[in-house]
């Protein structure tokens, strides 16, 4: 069971002590640049370096040991070999430290060795209460408070401001770089940490942490791996409930991407079609690479979601309109055009303009600046946008349109608070910081300032439904039977639990099957049934659109020769004999078994779009039909359930409510459950439900 500890972390990123362990005297070493870096930006605490060899480190007085200082600190950074380290982070936890940070690599990512010198490390952790982070990372600062408790090059570059956003980084190097593009782009990061190999304290539980802060609205995340779903799902639920987007740039999409990932951090990276359908599950936005991170990041640090997906577009250029509304509609915003008495008004204003969204005030904002105001007023009164995105490149940065622009803009943002208004605008850093100063987020290019709107937009619909619940009836009291299981007690197991499939007979006797097929209506399916056979079509197993009692017959005479032929080891059940289902879309149902999240449902299309597209969406179980209806939109063949190219609309409820009973059923059989299918399934026209045709159960051993 997972215990939350993230309470226990305050005392890591607000010390008023601070030990050094391994302190050098030199400021550019390991052990002397956290020192130094806390000194210069004025770090209000006490500071103890440790250093046995010097009686003053950096004009501080030494301490040969952590014993000697006359204080238990709140945080202990440990600079030492790696065969030194777990003695040493002995010493702190016997001398009352709260939290101990390890720089030193040479742990879990070396092999055994090192394994079983990381499992010293969590056992002190556990044991003793001090929360360890690393080792094998580049530490953590509180930007407010002056703490800089790493030994990265990147603050050289510049002090981090210290803004809204909180940073978490499994990986060292690649934090140093957010933090430092953050620094330069001017996003302001308050709390910054990097976990490395995660002794104890990870990701998932320094995001719960971040999510409790009242100083943090937005909060960044790198991770190659997670090794804790429960803690990682509260963090996420947690940050949820107090509306604070979380960004997350997971790596390990590719094979060999997931393959460097177990060879940097020792880290098992998970099916990244399961990340994708967590991050969707909990509304996290999963950032592609560093631009996006950033962006939403910054954008998001503004503080205003909008509420819907209905997005203005104003610009001086026709050509970037388009392409702003192409980006736009591409990602499922909402170009919605203006109303026809906005149009009027606005080509009263300009009557060459293009009125309708996007909105071209062309170059003659030249001439006449105020059509800046003009316009948007007009768009804003309309009541119909949630975002506005403007593009004015230079024109909003030249001498004598800043004036008239920002203040244009501020009124704006007086009046509407609750729109978005994001600017397209090149120009010195002074006169951006003007147009961010009135509520505007600005962007060198336009269609990065539209994908900030539909992450925003994603964002604000995430935190209007409810936060996902993982908690379930309670474990099933039914266990399931030992693999093999044949088709007849899966589905059994699964109508049992609330999926329906087809209304079948299991026949011994051919007289039996041509009974069967005359009480079902002809015509019927017939395939062999056998807890030892799975691909029955293969080898002659199944016989479709039987269509008289002799078809019947000799179906059974012929599938019942063929499974014997072809596997005479088999265990044969009889027959099955069921109505022929025609009509409808195939679908397929799937569970199975993750190593990081446990079980997870899939659901896509069947055929084609399964085995050569992969066109499938995932959720960890259990979930609610809500969930399921919001699952099965994202299949990019969605168009052919919801009734595309006047083909009948499927029953969607339906699908719906079988989904989220499969969830059920994977979630109260989770550690016997190794996988599930339920292929096809037919989705029938509205109203009519669905049927599920073939099932297949596998038991844990």
């Amino acid at each position: 069971m997972t215990v939350d500890r993230s309470d226990t972390l305050s005392p890591l990123f607000h010390p008023t002590s601070l030990a050094i362990i391994g302190a050098s005297n030199n400021p550019a070493r390991i052990g002397g640049r956290p020192l130094r870096y806390t000194r210069d930006a004025g770090f209000a605490g006490r500071i103890y370096p440790i250093n046995p060899n010097r009686e003053l480190v950096q004009g501080l007085p030494a301490f040969d040991n952590i014993t000697d200082v006359p204080e238990p600190v709140d945080t202990a950074i440990i600079a030492v070999p790696a065969a030194s380290v777990v003695e040493t982070a002995e010493a702190c936890a016997a001398a009352g430290v709260k939290a101990a940070v390890i720089f030193s690599a040479g742990f879990a990512e070396m092999g055994e060795s090192g394994r079983q010198q990381q499992a010293a490390l969590s056992n002190i952790a556990h044991s003793s209460g001090m929360r360890i982070v690393g080792p094998n990372c580049l530490g953590v600062y509180n930007a407010e408070h002056g703490f800089f408790g790493t030994f990265t090059s990147t603050i050289e570059a510049g002090w981090p401001k210290p803004g809204t956003v909180g940073l978490v980084s499994q990986s060292g190097a690649y934090g140093s770089h957010l933090s430092l593009l953050a620094t330069l782009r001017g996003i302001g990061i308050r709390f910054w940490l990097t976990t490395g190999n995660e002794c104890d304290v990870d990701v998932a539980e320094t995001i719960g942490w971040l999510a409790q802060q009242a100083g943090v609205s937005v909060i960044v995340a790198y991770a190659e791996g997670i090794s804790d779903r429960d803690r990682f799902f509260a963090a996420l639920v947690l940050a949820h409930q107090q509306g604070k987007p979380v960004i997350f740039q997971k790596v390990g999409r590719t094979g060999v991407g997931a393959a460097a990932v177990r060879s940097h951090t020792a880290s098992l990276a998970g099916t990244d079609a399961v990340y994708d359908g967590v991050f969707r599950q909990f509304g996290v936005y999963r950032a592609r690479d560093t631009e996006e991170m950033l962006d939403v990041a910054y954008a998001a640090s503004f503080g205003i979601l909008p509420a819907s997906r209905r997005i203005g577009l104003m610009s001086i250029s026709g050509g970037v309109g388009v392409q702003m509304a192409d980006e736009a509609v591409e990602r499922g915003l909402e170009v919605t055009p203006m109303s026809a008495v906005a149009q009027t008004r606005l080509k009263t204003l300009l009557p060459f303009a293009s009125p309708r969204n996007p909105v071209d005030i062309t170059a003659q904002v030249f001439n006449n600046p105020e059509l800046v105001g003009a316009n948007l007023e007009v768009m804003l009164e309309e009541e119909t946008y949630d975002s506005i995105v403007a593009f004015f490149t230079f024109v909003g940065a030249a001498k004598t349109m800043v004036d008239p622009i920002s203040e244009t803009l501020r009124l704006a943002k007086e009046a509407h608070p609750s729109c978005l208004l994001i600017l397209s605008i090149v120009g010195p850093k002074e006169v951006v910081s003007r147009y961010e100063e009135s509520g505007c987020p600005v962007f060198e290019d336009p269609t990065r300032a539209v994908r900030a709107v539909d992450a925003l937009s994603r964002f604000s619909e995430a935190f209007a439904r409810r936060a996902p619940s993982m908690t379930i009836a309670g474990q099933s009291e039914t266990h399931l039977p030992p693999s093999p299981i044949s088709e007849v007690v899966a589905k059994r197991l699964l109508s049992d639990a609330g999926l329906p499939v087809v209304n079948e007979r299991v026949c011994v006797t051919a007289d039996e099957a041509v009974a069967a097929a005359i009480e079902l209506g002809l015509p019927v399916a017939l395939k062999i049934a056998s807890p030892d056979i799975v691909h029955k079509t293969e080898f002659g197993g199944v016989e479709l659109a039987l269509n008289t009692t002799a078809d019947v017959r000799n179906a059974f005479v012929a599938v019942t020769g063929r499974t014997k032929m072809a596997h005479p080891e088999a265990r044969l059940e009889g027959v099955l004999v069921s109505p022929m289902v025609t009509g409808g879309v195939e679908t397929i149902f799937g569970v199975q078994d993750d190593p990081t999240f446990g079980p997870v449902v899939m659901f896509g299309l069947g055929g084609i779009f399964v085995e050569t597209l992969n066109d499938v969406s995932f959720r960890v179980a259990p979930f609610d039909e809500e969930e399921a209806h919001r699952m099965m939109r994202e299949l990019q063949g969605f168009g052919v359930l919801d009734g595309a190219r006047g083909l009948p609309r499927c029953d969607l409820d339906a699908l719906a409510s079988a989904l989220a009973a499969l969830s059920r059923f994977a979630a109260q059989h989770s550690g016997q459950l190794e996988s599930a299918e339920l292929n096809p399934v037919v989705a029938l026209p509205a109203g009519q439900g669905l049927i599920g045709l073939d099932a297949v159960i596998v038991a844990k051993a």
